[in-house]
């Protein structure tokens, strides 16, 4: 079943600075700090019109949950707790800074019903991380997620492409390395430059140069198909359409269907691979899973001009009984 959450942000509470990319009233659209009677009201409202609240989670996002000020943390989690249970949502998850993690931490957290802890991890490049200003480090980063995963809670990882001062390397070994944690999800955010944050003041002085908007929906399609292949839910890539996204947009990898795009490049690698093992083809037919056929196609049939543009002729039907993600049915070479 899909994931689900009821988000609720807590925008910049528990920062212990701004990191370069960071404005997060324009990214969460939240211009407040939410209460236990708010929390208490978002939960009730979703409770009675959800379908299966068994599969859903409670969720605080926006800041570093876990270094805002203890009262305020527990308001936050005593009104959710409420909430969790027979009956009612799955659990509690959080978003937090790895370097505010620790065992005190983690059994509180378990106390109060939480089962899901994120990460912010952005880059697993020590270099990367300091450019921007992150204030944690690569081992920060490892040691949090293995304690979180000793300590029984689900891992999530966000990671953020593009970021002031990364390469093409620096991008693939924090793919790696997120690999290697084996973290159940993962959430994939390529940069958006936002004004009035430092990464829109070096992107307007030209100082920080991001890479090619195609480059980096390959960089994200490569990180999705990997994740995927190694058992780890990709469960958010971008930044959820917002009108304050962008009016306060300077540059970037925004777009309002950018994980479409880069489900398209994937369904192009797998046909170009498939067609890579027969000769001469100029044309081909392939069956894909019902709710896959727009992604295959991909936005305005971007891959079938593609290929044709190759001088293959590419015909892509659904299939509602098939689980491989590709099929090829059949295919016609050159006379």
């Amino acid at each position: 079943m899909a994931h689900s959450n009821i988000s609720i942000f807590v925008p910049h509470a528990g920062c212990p600075h701004k990191c370069s990319f960071c404005d997060q009233n324009s990214i969460s659209g939240a211009m407040f700090q939410p209460d236990g009677e708010y929390v208490r009201k978002v939960c009730s409202e979703a409770l009675e019109c959800s379908r299966s609240p068994e599969e859903t989670e409670i969720a605080f996002f926006g800041g570093s949950f876990t270094a805002i000020r203890r009262e305020y943390m527990l308001e936050l989690l005593e009104a959710a707790r409420e909430f969790v249970g027979e009956g009612k949502f799955k659990g509690i998850r959080i978003s937090t800074r790895p370097d505010h993690i620790d065992k005190d931490i983690l059994r509180l957290l378990r106390e109060y019903g939480v089962t899901a802890i994120e990460l912010g991890a952005q880059s697993l490049d020590d270099r990367v991380l300091a450019m921007n200003e992150r204030g944690h480090t690569r081992e920060d980063v490892i040691n949090a997620s293995r304690l979180i995963q000793k300590n029984h809670f689900e891992l999530g990882l966000q990671m953020m492409v593009g970021l002031y001062g990364s390469s093409r390397t620096a991008e693939w070994d924090t793919i790696n390395i997120i690999c290697a944690l084996k973290p159940d999800t993962v959430r994939i955010y390529p940069v958006v430059i936002l004004n009035n944050t430092r990464l829109g003041e070096l992107f307007l002085s030209g100082v920080y140069k991001p890479f090619d908007f195609d480059e980096a929906v390959e960089i994200t399609s490569h990180a999705m198909l990997r994740f995927e292949s190694e058992g780890i839910r990709v469960i958010k890539v971008g930044l959820h359409a917002s009108q304050l996204v962008e009016q306060d947009m300077l540059g970037g990898f925004y777009h309002p269907a950018f994980r479409e795009l880069c489900e398209a490049v994937i369904y192009r690698k797998l046909i170009e691979a498939e067609l890579a093992k027969h000769k001469d083809i100029v044309s081909a037919q392939f069956s894909v899973p019902g709710r896959e056929l727009s992604k295959a196609l991909g936005q305005k049939k971007s891959n079938i001009r593609f290929f044709e543009d190759r001088g293959i002729h590419l015909h892509i039907s659904p299939d509602s009984s098939q689980k491989e993600k590709l099929k090829l049915i059949s295919c016609e070479k050159r006379k």
